[in-house]
């Protein structure tokens, strides 16, 4: 095929992700875009939002190019209403995933892009789920997978572009420290600096690492873990090559004094980096997952219920999701 496959999943039927998929139709995008999901809920969500969209079902074997939108059906497992989640359809949600990161492992699609899911209505469904990264792992045997959202700054989106990586993802507070052990660290930081090299093609990733506790430890008086765990770490991998500046204060990590020059910065914890990048960035800010052995990216927002249908969703994030794909899967 001339052009790489993306694979784009419709995420939860109630929430905005069939609408936003809806959005990419007649939109020119340098790949072709496969959206799975309901055909029919892909439509009636275009309609109510007032878009006008041309759908034509999958076929591997074209490489057609007319603007329509390609939707690989998949029937939903009951009737979908806007904003009103039902368990039944969980594991059609992740029957969606599956297919998305089976074409992936065999070729047929270059990368996977995700609209939102909701993680509550697929637990209630009696599937232990946390989170796309967590899964995705799992299901494609990755030991040890890192979080990225990304994202460009500025007010028109057109400045620089601000990688925030997590040491840990989806755990309570309480459960971080433990979590966050020489071993660890050190693996998270390989996967970050590698994939910095071979999926964005950076040559030598200058990557800057936060601190765990209030003002890095405070020498030891604020807690140990930057002297015990995280800067015998850094020490170790820069002896290696790397280009690791840290552990700093996450208070005052991101400045232009630190960010400028920066290909990465490293948070301890969900919600230590995750504020900043989203307040700089929401809206066309995208999550990627390093260290699969295949490419996936996605939204950097929730599902928004209260959007659905209503034809007020921004597709933006979703767009650029799917640009970031591409240009990673010709890296």
């Amino acid at each position: 095929m001339s052009r790489p496959r993306i694979a784009v999943t419709s995420g939860e039927p109630a929430g905005v992700g069939p609408e936003l998929c809806a959005a990419l139709s007649g939109r020119r995008f340098a790949a072709r875009l496969v959206v799975l999901g309901d055909a029919g809920l892909i439509a009636e969500r275009a309609q109510a939002a007032g878009l006008e969209v041309q759908l034509r079902a999958y076929d591997p074997a074209s490489d057609a190019d007319d603007g329509a939108l390609e939707v690989l059906h998949s029937p939903l497992a009951v009737p979908s209403a806007a904003g009103r989640l039902d368990v039944a359809n969980a594991r059609y949600v992740l029957s969606l995933l599956d297919r998305a990161r089976d074409g992936c492992v065999s070729g047929e699609f270059a990368a996977m892009v995700t609209a939102p899911l909701h993680k509550g209505v697929i637990n209630d469904a009696g599937v232990p789920f946390s989170g796309h990264t967590e899964y995705l792992a799992d299901s494609t045997g990755t030991p040890r997978v890192v979080m990225m959202l990304a994202g460009r700054t500025g007010a028109n989106a057109d400045g620089p572009w601000l990688r925030v990586a997590l040491a840990t993802t989806h755990l309570p507070l309480s459960a971080v420290p433990a979590a966050i052990t020489r071993e660890s660290l050190t693996q998270t930081l390989r996967i970050l600096d590698a994939d910095l090299r071979t999926r964005f093609d950076i040559a030598r990733p200058h990557i800057v690492v936060a601190g765990l506790n209030p003002h890095a430890g405070e020498g030891g008086h604020m807690g140990r873990e930057e002297i015990d765990v995280i800067t015998p770490v850094l020490e170790a991998l820069r002896a290696e090559g790397m280009d690791l500046e840290g552990p700093l204060p996450a208070d005052t990590l991101f400045v232009p004094r630190h960010l400028d020059g920066a290909d990465a910065v490293l948070a301890m914890f969900h919600d230590q980096g995750l504020p900043v990048l989203k307040y700089a960035t929401f809206g066309h800010g995208i999550n990627i997952t390093l260290g699969l052995p295949i490419i996936r990216t996605s939204v950097d927002h929730g599902t928004a219920l209260d959007l659905a249908g209503s034809g007020r969703a921004d597709a933006g994030s979703l767009i650029e999701a799917v640009e970031a794909a591409i240009a990673m899967s010709r890296h």
